[in-house]
């Protein structure tokens, strides 16, 4: 279908991509801009769990067994709803104690056994390489599919897919590569690897997206939705199985066996592990990756029935592989694209587990099997070593290697006649071994070493026994004698039949039968055994978590001599000088120390030492190293209760002083803010009693003027009686004017008072308020030819009515309009009144082209109820008071009056009401901002 140039071009072009996400990761993680502080990037990298078992085995197991892919996803459901109280505990415990895996999480909290860890690892590499080589077998079966076949009837023609073990070399070698460039660039497996973070969550968004495209174009491309393929399917009775749990191996037995799988998959896997905790930036990014995480896991099982019910449909004879639908269907309908779309996303998801996998078990191998087989063994010559950081650098590189090829050994033996889902439950059993020594380990202090230790050993040798030997035996790798038998032809130890159990799938016989032994051993001989002192106090700051927190740097359980030089040359050795010298200057500054006049190191610089080297080789390795270089005296279990008891007390007296310091913080603020409010009050008070002065200075104005100009007029009519009859006119007009002018000026000073102490009488009822825009603009029409202004309108030809007094409303409009004449210069004004509907309520806009009102002059209309001064005698005058009266009567009625302007532009101003509804209800012909002029 596809050059294989092309295809291995665009391949390396996606990883070109993911390269560059994660160089640019590192580089922001370097100037201190991190982008994996997320609580959106921190759940989508924990998609990491959706694999190319995602991609492609869940439709193959759903054409199998229908909705048995399930469980698969609901066990991270159910955990999900539980991280909160487990995941969050082991979070917390890692970040107190340097955790760097999980190998060296179980070796800590067990006394830092480096036996532990070291088996923990064994453990970790065996049970994982199938799920590495079950990645590989998925992307070369892809990579085979789009390129070896030329077209799809020999696809059709084979048994299944004839995949290439180059092609899975040169995978696994490619993955590598990117492991080792963005896994392993530092020694401090603490610090986080955000390129790589930041890469895994852009790999969990294309998958994604890939899923999705296949899954829409075979339910509503190929057929016509869920409807028509769940009908069609339904009408094949080979099918009808698929449409129940069903009975046997598929039955509830093998849905509770896979639930519980999955369920410490999700938290035991290293890779999960390593996304989950050791990558955590922010515990609090739980609370979005608790419901982020299970809704990532619907969607992207959504098509998984459509596309195998498509597929079985599509290919009924059986002759394609049904791990392989989501290529194979659209292959078939000549949608090349988007078999590429889907070959991406396949290789996303392998290469996402792949590299982060490799990542965890080469720190684990690393820390905690080969770093303390060299400790132990030639503890001198490695502490005497100059930079050790290279060295275990390259450990881990090399162990990278060692593992992807381990996973392509799996692969060429065993994997190519195994499913895509068996190859990954044999993972999933495997690291489900860990589950009662973690789980055991942070809640139950009574676990010891010796019984983690050999309920680890149990549980790992029934899992072997009963799952990867057969799996080999049926590959041909071991006579078949073994599975049919037993060994040496004992029928009770037939590995799919152990003591003649019978009736259970391979995975939950296996499950069965590991963890009984590994529970019972652990249990059993922690019971038995006694731990020893160093296992108590770990035991104590795991379990006790929440109430030493980060105070478990305060267990200082440890007792002896060391010198601070010793302890500075061997951080030199492991971390480089420059590292270790700007770690121990922050020790020493923060606790106000100089270190170059100290000789003996206390033991706490001694834990502080320690704790650095965990960071970087592991709990087990650093306490070795420390052994190396100090000496340490034994402690008795009465002492380190002691120690314990009293570190319990200094932490919860800290915390009493800072619950007592947060409530003085509290009540701190709470008078600033009582203060800063008295501030308000008494600025406002102040305020008040200016705006109540303005208020009388207007006032008295304005009644100043007209008495001012009635009382002269009247002086010269009565002194000058020869005045002929029309000057005495003229001067009769003005005083009449005068004195309209006081009686309006008084009627407005006493509706003010009514409004503002209530006893205003309301009168309400409907009123056409275009009708009235026409009536009060016909009043001033002498006004406005006086002063030579325009006038435009633009009212609705039809308007619903509203409820208000006409006489009240009618001062309102007075107002705007008389104030809008005022401010318009005469012979060259315009005045636009404007009506509109919005939302149930009209707005009314009057605006002028006047000099417009600044926003200092605003604030002064509106927060201290004054209006610009009168202009000359003989046109419009405002009263200064109509503008607060205006205010109320708008408020009253439920609408609002504002004013927009700028300087030189003129103003608006603009008021609504509320529209009569029963009336809005009934109207017709009216629609919103349809305006006629």
């Amino acid at each position: 279908m596809f050059q294989g140039t092309l295809i291995v071009l665009i391949s390396l072009g996606y990883v070109g991509i993911l390269f560059a996400i994660a160089y640019y990761g590192d580089k922001r993680a370097d100037a201190g801009r991190s982008i994996i502080a997320n609580p959106y990037v921190y759940a989508l990298s924990m998609a990491v769990y959706c694999t190319a078992w995602t991609l492609y085995g869940s439709v193959g197991r759903a054409a199998q067994t229908g909705l048995g892919f399930l469980p698969i996803y609901l066990g991270p459901t159910l955990m999900a709803a539980l991280w909160w109280f487990v995941l969050r505990k082991i979070i917390r415990i890692s970040k107190s104690n340097r955790i760097t895996s999980i190998a060296d999480f179980i070796a800590s909290r067990y006394g830092k056994s480096g036996l532990l860890g070291g088996l923990v690892t064994v453990i970790a590499v065996v049970g994982v390489v199938p799920y590495i080589a079950l990645q590989l077998k998925a992307v070369t079966s892809s990579f085979d599919l789009l390129w070896r076949n030329p077209g799809l009837a020999e696809t059709l023609r084979q048994s299944s897919v004839d995949t290439s073990a180059n092609t899975a070399f040169y995978v696994a070698m490619l993955l590598a590569a990117f492991a080792i460039l963005f896994g392993t660039r530092h020694l401090d497996v603490t610090e986080h690897h955000e390129g790589l973070v930041a890469a895994i969550a852009f790999e969990s968004v294309v998958k994604l997206f890939a899923f999705l495209a296949v899954g829409l174009f075979v339910t509503y491309g190929v057929y016509n939705g869920f409807t028509d393929i769940v009908t069609r399917a339904a009408a094949k009775p080979e099918l009808m199985a698929l449409f129940t749990i069903g009975t046997g191996n598929d039955g509830y037995t093998n849905w509770a066996s896979l639930l519980f799988l999955s369920m410490m998959a999700i938290l035991f896997l290293p890779r999960q592990f390593q996304m989950a905790v050791v990558e955590n930036v922010d515990e609090t990014h739980l609370n979005k990756a608790i419901w982020l995480f299970p809704l990532y896991l619907l969607a992207i099982n959504l098509f998984v029935l459509p596309i195998a019910f498509g597929g079985l449909l599509h290919f009924p004879d059986g002759a394609v592989d049904a791990d392989t639908f989501v290529i194979t269907v659209p292959m078939a309908e000549g949608q090349i694209g988007l078999a590429l779309l889907v070959f991406l996303g396949g290789f996303s998801a392998a290469a996402s587990m792949v590299i982060v996998e490799t990542v965890a078990l080469s720190t684990m191998v690393s820390n905690d099997l080969i770093m303390p087989l060299l400790l132990r063994l030639r503890p001198v010559r490695v502490t005497e070593q100059g930079d050790l950081g290279r060295l275990l650098l390259a450990i881990r590189r090399v162990s990278i290697v060692a593992i992807l090829l381990l996973g392509y050994l799996y692969f060429r033996l065993i994997g190519q006649s195994s499913s895509l889902v068996s190859i990954g439950l044999i993972s999933f059993a495997a690291v489900a071994q860990f589950a009662p020594a973690i789980l055991g380990g942070i809640y139950w202090k009574g676990g010891t070493r010796l019984g983690a230790l050999s309920g680890l050993v149990g549980g790992f040798l029934l899992w072997g026994y009963t799952l990867p030997l057969p799996s080999l035996a049926e590959a041909g790798g071991l006579p078949m004698g073994f599975v049919e038998t037993g060994l040496g032809g004992i029928h009770l130890l037939r590995p799919y039949a152990l003591l003649g159990l019978h009736g259970l799938d391979p995975i939950s016989h296996s499950l069965f039968w590991s963890m009984v032994v590994n529970l019972g051993l652990y249990v059993t001989v922690s019971l038995v055994g006694r731990q020893s002192v160093r296992e108590h106090g770990q035991a104590t700051i795991f379990v006790d978590v929440a109430t030493y927190g980060s105070g478990g740097d305060q267990l200082l359980l440890w007792r002896g001599t060391a010198t601070v030089v010793s302890l500075h040359d061997l951080l030199v050795r492991f971390l480089g000088e420059a590292r270790s010298q700007r770690a121990l200057t922050t020790y020493a500054r923060q606790r106000g120390l100089d270190l170059a006049t100290i000789a003996e190191a206390d033991a706490e610089l001694v834990q502080h030492a320690e704790r650095l080297l965990a960071g970087s080789i592991g709990a087990a390795s650093a306490r070795v190293a420390i052994a190396s270089v100090v000496k340490e005296e034994a402690l008795s279990m009465h002492e380190v209760m002691r120690m314990l008891d009293e570190t319990s007390q200094i932490i919860a007296y800290s915390h009493q002083l800072e619950q007592r310091s947060q409530q003085l913080e509290e009540k701190s603020l709470a008078l600033e803010a009582a203060s800063t409010e008295l501030r308000t009050a008494n600025e406002r008070l102040q305020e008040l009693d200016r705006m109540k002065d303005d208020f009388i200075s207007t006032v008295t104005h304005e009644l100043r003027t007209p008495l001012t100009s009635i009382r002269a007029f009247s002086e010269i009519l009565h002194d000058n009686p020869q005045l002929d009859l029309s000057q005495r006119t003229n001067f009769l007009e003005i005083i009449l004017k005068e004195s309209e002018r006081l009686t309006r000026l008084i009627n407005q000073v006493l509706d003010l008072a009514k409004l503002e102490s209530g006893a205003a009488e309301w009168v309400g009822e409907a009123v056409d308020l275009a009708a009235l825009i026409q009536d009060v603009l016909a009043s001033t029409s002498g006004l406005l030819q006086d002063k030579g202004v325009q006038l435009q309108i633009a009212l609705p030809d039809a308007t619903p009515p509203i409820f208000v007094d006409r006489d009240r409303i009618t001062q309102v409009l007075l107002n705007l309009f008389s104030n809008a004449i005022k401010f318009c210069q005469t012979g060259s004004g315009e005045i636009r009144v404007a009506m509109e509907r919005h939302n149930g309520q009209v707005q009314v806009r009057v605006t002028d082209n006047g000099p417009g009102i600044s926003l200092q002059e605003q604030a002064v209309i509106f927060d201290k109820f004054r209006q610009v001064s009168e202009s000359a005698a003989g046109k419009p005058q405002g009263t200064g008071l109509g503008l607060p009266i205006s205010m109320q009567i708008i408020t009253h009625y439920g609408g609002d009056l504002w004013v927009e302007s700028e300087p030189g532009n003129g103003a608006t101003f603009c008021f609504t009401l509320p529209l009569l509804e029963a009336e809005i209800d009934g109207m017709t012909g009216w629609q919103d901002d349809k305006m006629t002029g």
